[in-house]
């Protein structure tokens, strides 16, 4: 942490000192889970830290760190999460910096690898310039002199480097996003989740994937059979905004993170036959759930919590989807969307017809999967040396309670407004390396 807050300090007038208690400016915790700060984590994978931008909010500047990640520290090892390269960008986001597009920034949305020797980096020259336009340039640098390393005794002794090995496990069983169909699709808090065996892949209200890498949904999710394989549906209830996991005959009812006492229960409860169901959403326009099976589906009350008379039916409602579907939902532009096998169908909430123009890429156009971004090893793109990407992790800035938090894992817009950045020129860092602090993300 020391050396992460270095290089910014290194550069403005910033003064990062540690202190005891809990009155520091940027308090830096590694926790798991729900660590009550209304962002958790989801295990490895996915969501790997958050930092709240700077502003009034009492928790401002905080730093949180998911430690479920396997954090690796002067390491080349390609499937830990750099430590270093990490804390430097999510510091970034604690002191003011939002996302940009460089290829060469730390403040890239995603997370690229580690960046070598903490004590030979030097932070890109476009990120030297924001912060510059933020706080100003520190007296002894130039903005146009390289760098030096400094060799001076007031600073951790770094260890050797460790040879390049892993102590992690590959999972085999990870699916490629860019080349699968899905369990099941859903509009959560909203958000999107993209379910597929045991993981699931998040898109923020806007649209940006949150990690190229899944997270593992029993993670996430607590109360869930630990064998279970797959998820059939999910949905989130228009009445209480709980939700709810298909899997079979059973099916699961979720506050939040956490399972509701007496589940799993039969799918009868719905009034649906057994056999289980293939998709589930509920639809704006009338505010009833809709389960589909095969080529039949119902039409379910959850204010009433009974099915609509009449049902099943053969006839599908929406014309120009396929006739079976491997789920749906409604999504924030006011149009709901089938996925069958990799392709999806978007239908106005005025409308019962799909759009001119589809089926679409699942792929391309919800899973980043376009020239820029693949996980095809053949597949040429961008980083921050100009080599091929690595597979990474993306960052998505929220506002939420009239405070922003950026979070960073393993989307990415601007701002829609920006954050409060009067600082003092001397910030105080917390002593609580490993206690529970807060939010901004890559």
């Amino acid at each position: 942490m020391y050396y992460a807050l270095k290089v910014w300090s290194d550069i403005t007038p910033l003064n990062f000192h540690e202190v005891a208690g809990n009155n520091a400016d940027i308090q830096i915790d590694f926790s798991k889970a729900d660590h009550n700060d209304g962002f958790p984590f989801d295990g490895p994978g996915g969501t790997v830290a958050h930092a709240f931008f700077p502003g009034d909010h009492h928790t401002a500047g905080d730093t949180h760190f998911d430690d479920d990640e396997y954090w690796t520290f002067r390491s080349s090892d390609a499937h830990g999460m750099d430590l270093f390269a990490v804390a430097v960008h999510e510091f970034g986001h604690a002191i003011g910096l939002t996302h940009i597009s460089a290829l060469e920034s730390i403040m890239r949305p995603y997370y690229q690898g580690p960046v070598g020797d903490p004590l030979k980096y030097d932070l890109p020259y476009e990120d030297k310039v924001r912060i510059w336009q933020l706080y100003g340039v520190r007296d002894s640098v130039s903005p146009t002199a390289k760098p030096e390393v400094t060799k001076t005794d007031d600073h951790p002794v770094l260890p050797e480097l460790p040879e390049n090995r892993s102590t992690v496990q590959l999972r085999r069983d990870m699916p490629n996003r860019c080349n699968t169909h899905f369990d099941a699709v859903a509009q959560i808090r909203g958000e999107a989740f993209f379910f597929k065996g045991k993981y699931f892949w998040r898109l923020t209200r806007n649209k940006h994937l949150v990690s190229l890498q899944p997270a593992q949904i029993h993670r996430f999710w607590r109360g869930l059979p630990l064998n279970m394989d797959s998820v059939d549906a999910v949905y989130e209830r228009t009445n209480d905004h709980k939700i709810v996991f298909f899997k079979g005959d059973r099916y699961w009812v979720f506050k939040d993170n956490n399972v509701e006492e007496g589940y799993p229960r039969p799918i009868s409860d719905f009034g649906l036959p057994p056999g289980g169901i293939d998709a589930a959403f509920s639809w704006a326009h009338n505010d009833k759930t809709y389960f589909f099976k095969d080529n039949l589906y119902w039409c379910y009350d959850d204010h009433e919590r009974r099915m609509d008379p009449g049902y099943p039916s053969e006839t599908t409602l929406w014309k120009g989807i396929p006739s079976t579907l491997d789920d749906a939902m409604r999504w924030s532009d006011g149009a709901t969307y089938f996925f069958r096998g990799k392709e999806y169908w978007k239908v106005l909430d005025n409308d019962l017809e799909a759009e001119p123009g589809y089926p679409q890429s699942i792929a391309r156009d919800w899973l980043v999967c376009g020239d820029m971004q693949s996980d095809s090893p053949d597949s040429a793109g961008s980083s921050r040396t100009g080599a091929r990407a690595k597979q990474g992790q993306h960052d998505e800035s929220r506002s939420e309670n009239g405070y922003e938090v950026c979070s960073c894992t393993s989307s990415a817009d601007s701002l829609s407004a920006r954050p409060a950045l009067r600082l003092s020129a001397s910030l105080v860092l917390a002593s609580v390396w490993t206690a529970a602090v807060a939010c901004a993300a890559l």
